[in-house]
């Protein structure tokens, strides 16, 4: 099929998909509202086979250590999905599957799928991490970058998480887990019963991120967008808390935005 963007619609909302962009959202509206801040490097994107920072860009599996380029110096960060084209694999008018093959620099072959659904309040998006081959360690995540501002309201966030992870400075975990402190945040928190953070525009949109992992973490340095990532484990988690895929059991995660309006 086509790898030229989709667009899902669903009552007043409607997504748009961006397969040769590294598989992102590439928008969210809501009512004609755009909620994701629009850019080549915004929108949604998937984080796979790792999420967050990779110190040094070096991890281990087993007696070996692997080297991923350091694009976020002196680290490596947010996986190498996100950076090739994805195939459309199918697509309906409030569905899509997009896969990936990996590829080098990530040393062992795999298959990611992911399955965009869109209904007129929600948005569900699944990644599957599969392997015929070796089995390797991974991770599943999505970064998306929510407009600080929808008009002229600016966002509030919520959230109770269970613990924070200290941040070094080299801004990764260093393995202590902390009280959750007050932002701005570059951080990874802790929710055991699983990730639940509400996003408020006040009179315009409240939008609840959930998901069954305990892992997210929270971005909202920038001017322009705040940051709400949900993921199967914490930065340089391939080296502190590997999950391993195996031929006989993928590595799948999922997330859900759900929306309502005043």
């Amino acid at each position: 099929m086509s790898n030229e963007d989709i667009t899902l619609t669903a009552g007043d909302a409607e997504v748009t998909l961006g397969p040769d962009n590294g598989g992102r959202v590439k928008g969210l509206r809501v009512g004609g509202t755009e909620l994701l801040r629009q850019g080549e490097r915004f929108g949604c994107f998937p984080m796979v086979p790792w999420c967050g920072r990779i110190r040094d860009g070096r991890f281990r599996d087993g007696a070996t250590t692997h080297h991923m380029p350091l694009n976020a110096p002196p680290h490596a960060i947010h996986g190498t999905a996100r950076d090739g084209a994805w195939r459309t694999a199918r697509v309906t008018a409030d569905e899509a599957v997009l896969t990936y093959d990996l590829v080098e620099p990530w040393p062992y072959p795999g298959r990611i799928t992911q399955v965009v659904g869109l209904t007129p309040d929600s948005l569900t998006l699944t990644m599957s991490v599969e392997t015929y081959e070796s089995s390797f360690p991974a991770q599943i995540g999505w970064h998306p970058w929510f407009n600080r501002t929808l008009g002229e309201s600016a966002v509030q966030l919520g959230f109770a998480p269970a613990w924070q992870e200290e941040r070094g400075e080299d801004h990764l975990p260093t393995g202590k887990r902390i009280d959750p402190l007050p932002g701005p945040w570059d951080d990874c928190f802790g929710m055991p019963g699983g990730v639940d953070v509400t996003l408020t525009w006040p009179g315009v949109l409240e939008l609840t991120v959930t998901s069954r992992e305990e892992w997210v973490v929270v971005y909202d340095e920038q001017e322009a967008a705040v940051c709400v990532e949900p993921q199967t484990g914490p930065p340089n988690g391939l080296n502190t808390l590997p999950r391993l895929v195996t031929p006989l059991e993928p590595l799948e995660a999922t997330t859900t935005w759900r929306w309502s309006r005043p």
